[in-house]
């Protein structure tokens, strides 16, 4: 097929090859002011001779320039998008820029001629190995501004400034998020980063019938907070392919929108006070709001199991909070009131030592 394109071409070319011929043998400069038409007089001779030649030539160089193509097909197939385009731009800008300077030497007679076409030449080439060897520095740059073109606009300090709330997977899966927010105890915009949710939406895919209940429950969170509460919900669809670990993408996502970490992940936390980054820790806003005991109160308790110590019983109070019992081991399966000795405040939680208050009116 290739071959055939290519001996029509060379005849049609050789057509007006000889018409041309035929036009300068008759004194005018192109065979087109002719006013007897081309198919008048000698100009069909002209033309098929022309035409025969071109066909000729065309089916000697077709085999040469077929295989020419495909190794300049294969070639360019082999090379990485990144060079591609980068020479690709280099040369559209090349050959503009000799459109540009066309007007100025278009006027220029005799070998001038010549000139515009060494010059598209010249210039196509030049742009091509400059955007080649540029190739880095212009996807750099590219990357830069796809990446500001994702970002959510930032707000003008001087007209109030809207702070991004930043989630994580363990806060969504968690799902007291959604009603804190229903509560509008969180102000600003909830940012949600695709990222996070490729990984929620591998948990809820996996193999693991835990894993894949944690990653639904967090779906149906988002799903909520989207539709149900007054909320501003912002999809980020950037990413930091340079970086692998979720957790840190967190991080470095929080310092490009200068926003808050929600989560209620220990080491993720520690991470964050690291690098500076502000963090909205859901385990510390519970711990915040339960009941304080001071040392020296009294409270009634049911012991359920042993302690990591040696004597120690273990109790729960209605929120949760663990109450570890001083000698308690003997009083498991019994209600009984203790008195708290000391209070241990964490991110992980809080934890109450307390003692049987049958010991302390013992002595």
């Amino acid at each position: 097929m290739m071959r055939r394109m290519i001996q029509i071409v060379g005849l049609l070319f050789g057509g007006l090859a000889g018409l041309e011929v035929q036009g300068k043998t008759n004194g005018m400069e192109s065979w087109s002011q002719s006013s007897l038409g081309i198919w008048q007089g000698t100009s069909l001779y002209y033309f098929a001779i022309g035409a025969l030649f071109g066909l000729l030539v065309a089916t000697m160089v077709a085999g040469r320039l077929i295989r020419f193509m495909q190794r300049g097909v294969e070639q360019t197939a082999e090379m990485p998008m990144r060079d591609l385009m980068a020479g690709g731009g280099g040369l559209l800008a090349g050959l503009l820029l000799s459109v540009l300077l066309y007007p100025a030497v278009s006027k220029i007679g005799g070998p001038g001629m010549l000139i515009p076409a060494a010059m598209s030449l010249f210039f196509g080439y030049l742009g091509l190995r400059i955007g080649w060897y540029k190739k880095d520095e212009l996807f750099d740059a590219a990357s830069a501004m796809l990446e500001q073109r994702k970002a959510p606009p930032a707000v003008d300090e001087t007209s109030g400034f809207e702070e991004h709330k930043i989630l994580d997977t363990s806060v969504i899966i968690d799902g007291r998020i959604a009603d804190i927010c229903k509560t509008g105890f969180i102000e600003g915009t909830l940012v949600i980063p695709e990222f996070v949710l490729e990984e929620l939406q591998h948990i809820a895919d996996s193999s693991d019938l835990l894993k894949r209940n944690r990653g639904r429950r967090g779906l149906d969170i988002l799903n909520k907070i989207q539709k149900e509460l007054d909320v501003r919900v912002l999809i980020y669809e950037g990413d930091f392919e340079e970086i692998g670990e979720v957790d840190s993408k967190l991080v470095k996502l929080a310092k490009v929108l200068k926003g808050k970490v929600v989560t209620n992940d220990f080491n993720l936390n520690k991470v964050c006070e690291l690098q500076g980054v502000s963090v909205l820790n859901i385990n510390d806003l519970a711990n915040a709001v339960k009941p304080v005991v001071l040392p020296g109160e009294e409270i009634i308790v049911q012991v359920i199991k042993d302690g990591k110590e040696h004597g120690q019983g273990v109790a729960y109070l209605d929120d949760g909070t663990m109450i570890v019992v001083e000698g308690g081991r003997d009083y498991i399966g019994t209600t009984m009131e203790v008195l708290v000795t000391s209070v241990l405040q964490t991110s992980a939680g809080r934890m109450i030592f307390a003692k049987p208050k049958l010991l302390e009116k013992a002595l």
